[in-house]
């Protein structure tokens, strides 16, 4: 296996040490430095704000570079997090090894480090986002033996100037191709970037949402990664949200991944897909049918859904994008392939014959996935997602229904295979319930629900406090009827939070 992680892997770390960026040490790193004519190490951090720090060192000696690798850093806990007070603020950052990468954007040959916080006892800083993950992931897989294996879809608008030229047609862009997808290009090179700083991509593509107005052009994609363990997923999504902002700000225009631009136009989710695996080996099947496993794991996220979107919909916009017929869900329920949902199974490879040999006449395939593939999606959080402390819930809600003494029934009683925004399933849907329409709401959840996350001191109670005051500041309650035909106040609402996170 070690080896089919270093072969094509486009790597530059990996490709020269010969090993798996989970494998990289710290002598590791000063030696491709010191080899490659590396001259700054950048530290990266995502802190309360959602967006990725700097700190900058320039190299000025091999012992110098050992020292900040083996010991971090001291920044400002209180610029970084509104909970920490200016008289004790001191935080060390130290670094993920593992995230190393070449930065391709930066004149002076720059590694970039993704970099942890701790506390003046050395001790990992309780509520840093980082932290929560991995706390997350530490106590599910203790308790239940399984890995928590999860993949981002990041949907993003490219704004730009007005080109008449091959029109965009109005929500119609699923799967365009150049020239009618003016940004293909931009989407390539964020792909191979992403993957040269050890992104695992699985594919990209432009998505349904594309409008014009007379001055401007708003072109949707997606870039869509393969499950790895949950932490190394939020590393990744952070590390991809930068190279498509610095990419378009190259090219001269805009990315998005507010979700929502406009009203009546596609909104740009974050959806999660999520498996977990035993010894191995996906569990999330049978081989044939969706695994009791996976039954209480989607029970589980139900029934904690509505405080999910605390952590998945932070923002006033994210409930003008959880309205009906935008395929994004409003009822709490699961489904087969069905977009109308809030869990939905995808198609897992299972039951299949054999395909391949069907479109390839004469060729014999040993490739058998048998479920392999297989995973769940949640389809409400958005790109104002705290994407640690989103991934985290999920993990806590995957515990919490494995825990469940009626995680099955649960599933039976919520499991749908209709489409429940057609007005003729009008009676089944109403007999769901709803998602948070607010901020306002979305805190109400969380308070309801907020013993199960700060179970094990996964979420710190502080912590859980700070969300819920921050997100009924926004005082959102009923927004979307008092925006209701209010197009000029609605485009101000957009664009105060077009770069939220």
């Amino acid at each position: 296996m070690r080896e089919e992680e270093i072969l094509m892997n486009p790597n530059p770390l990996v490709a020269y040490l010969k090993k798996p960026a989970s494998e990289f040490t710290r002598h590791d790193l000063v030696q491709f430095a010191e080899e490659n004519g590396i001259e700054m190490v950048n530290f990266r951090y995502v802190a309360e704000d959602g967006k990725l720090k700097t700190l900058n060192f320039m190299i000025n000696s091999r012992a110098y570079l050992d020292t900040i690798l083996a010991a971090g850093e001291r920044v400002d806990g209180s610029s970084l997090f509104s909970f920490i007070e200016p008289g004790a603020s001191d935080l060390y950052v130290v670094p993920r090894y593992r995230t190393a990468f070449v930065n391709p954007f930066s004149d002076i040959p720059s590694l970039e480090i993704m970099a942890s916080f701790y506390t003046r006892e050395g001790a990992p800083l309780a509520s840093s986002p980082d932290n929560i993950l991995r706390k997350a992931a530490r106590h599910f897989t203790d308790k239940t033996g399984c890995r928590f294996k999860a993949l981002g879809e990041l949907e993003y608008y490219v704004n730009s100037q007005h080109d008449p030229r091959y029109p965009l047609i109005d929500q119609k862009g699923y799967h365009q191709s150049k020239p009618f997808a003016k940004f293909e290009d931009l989407r390539l090179e964020a792909l191979r970037l992403t993957a040269m700083a050890g992104g695992q991509i699985k594919y990209g593509h432009s998505e349904v949402g594309s409008f014009s107005t007379e001055t401007e052009d708003f072109e949707q994609h997606e870039i869509e990664f393969l499950p790895v363990d949950v932490e190394d997923a939020a590393d990744q999504m952070h590390i991809a949200r930068w190279i498509l902002r610095m990419l378009s700000y190259r090219h001269g225009v805009e990315v998005s991944f507010a979700p929502k631009i406009t009203v009546g136009k596609a909104g740009s989710g974050m959806h999660i897909h999520m498996l977990l695996e035993k010894n191995g080996k996906n569990v999330m099947t049978d081989g044939v049918r969706l695994s009791d496993t996976a039954r209480k794991m989607i029970a589980g996220i139900l029934d904690l859904a509505g405080a999910l979107t605390a952590f998945g919909n932070t923002i006033p916009t994210s409930y003008l994008r959880l309205v009906p017929h935008q395929e994004a869900p409003t009822s709490i329920c699961w489904g087969d392939r069905n977009r109308s949902v809030l869990v939905r199974v995808p198609l897992g490879w299972t039951g299949t014959a054999n395909m391949a040999e069907d479109a390839n006449p004469g060729m014999k395939n040993d490739k058998n996935l048998a479920g392999d593939k297989q995973t769940v999606e949640f389809r409400a959080s958005d790109g104002s997602a705290d994407i640690y402390s989103l991934l985290a819930g999920l993990v806590v809600a995957t515990r919490h229904g494995l825990e469940m003494d009626n995680a099955l029934e649960l599933a039976r009683r919520l499991y749908v295979d209709v489409n429940i925004f057609d007005e003729k399933h009008k009676s089944k849907a109403e007999k769901l319930e709803h998602l948070p329409a607010s901020c306002w709401e979305s805190a109400m959840n969380l308070e309801k629900k907020r013993a199960v996350f700060e179970k094990d001191g996964v979420f710190p109670p502080a912590l859980i406090d700070h969300v819920v005051e921050k997100l009924r500041s926004y005082q959102d309650e009923n927004l979307s009827e008092r925006l209701y035909g209010k197009e000029e106040e609605i485009h101000r609402l957009v664009l105060k939070y077009i770069h939220y996170h």
